[in-house]
């Protein structure tokens, strides 16, 4: 889980942003401001966030809004809005920037339709499904599929914070033919990451078209399914005792310890803890 802020006794500490680059309309950022956060300004895109700590408070609308910890924030494109602390103890928060584009190109997949872009109009509110989704994006980063996946459940989430989008009239086809050929591309590929450019090209269908109905499906969203497929390769390595670093690079992984962090929240123990169980497995009973 993304590592929360701490409340402290001590002096205040020095603001902080990081940020990812830019990725297929999506960036991540995560910060802390003791005090005076930013100016007004306004972006081209979606804002959605996680206050993590403290009181996070914002001119947005001509409205003073409030934000405590473990409320979601939802600003939309193009709307002037700035960030201050709302006590002396700072806040900090997680945020998701999304291209409209995109926001409207996973909404249309949803709905089976084009429909106006989805608009909160309670910028402040409880929302575990929003909520959720940013975790699971700070968690498991920009990945092609990951992002995909991303912006289908942010889609979904705004799209149920605005009626005018025709709650409930989601579209439940699915191309059965089009998520086994994803499938099969997945099951075969375990030793690097797919792209989804790919999974377009195989089954027809757009990334979000293609998000939502594997996910109908099967249960679970391709870049999980890809994960649990090289994890799944992963396992097998090390059980033929290979070293983990090379296990880690053959099923793709970035380095050692992003594939151990992976590892371990799949299966609820480290690849060097499976390694040493496995290799003081005996033979199950009543097996030749």
């Amino acid at each position: 889980m993304p590592t929360r802020l701490e409340r402290s006794c001590e002096a205040p500490r020095a603001d902080w942003v990081r940020s990812t680059a830019p990725a297929n309309g999506v960036e991540l950022l995560q910060a802390w401001f003791a005090g005076h956060g930013f100016d007004k300004h306004r972006h081209d895109t979606y804002a959605v966030g996680v206050t993590d700590a403290g009181v996070q408070a914002f001119d947005y609308r001509g409205v003073t809004e409030v934000s405590t910890a473990g409320k979601v924030v939802v600003l939309h494109p193009d709307e002037t809005h700035d960030g201050r602390a709302g006590t002396s103890e700072g806040f900090g928060y997680r945020i998701v920037y999304v291209a409209p584009a995109r926001i409207a190109e996973a909404a249309r997949a949803i709905r089976g339709r084009p429909c106006a872009l989805p608009f909160a109009h309670e910028p402040v509110m409880t929302n575990r499904a929003l909520a959720s989704a940013i975790d699971d994006a700070f968690r498991d980063g920009l990945e092609p599929l990951a992002t995909d996946d991303l912006v289908v459940r942010l889609a979904e989430g705004l799209l149920d914070t605005d009626p005018s989008c025709g709650r409930g009239a989601r579209s439940g086809r699915v191309d059965e033919g089009a998520v086994a050929r994803a499938r099969r591309l997945l099951d075969h590929e375990t030793s690097r990451v797919v792209r989804s450019s790919e999974l377009e090209a195989v089954t027809g269908l757009t990334r979000y078209e293609l998000a939502r109905q594997f996910r109908t499906a099967l249960g679970t969203s391709p870049h999980r399914y890809s994960r649990m497929r090289r994890l799944d390769f992963a396992r097998e390595q090390i059980a033929r005792s290979e070293p983990l670093p090379d296990v880690a690079l053959a099923a793709g992984f970035a380095d050692q310890a992003h594939f151990t962090r992976l590892f371990k929240s799949s299966f609820g123990m480290t690849p060097a803890r499976y390694r040493r169980l496995a290799s003081g497995q005996k033979r199950m009973p009543g097996r030749a």
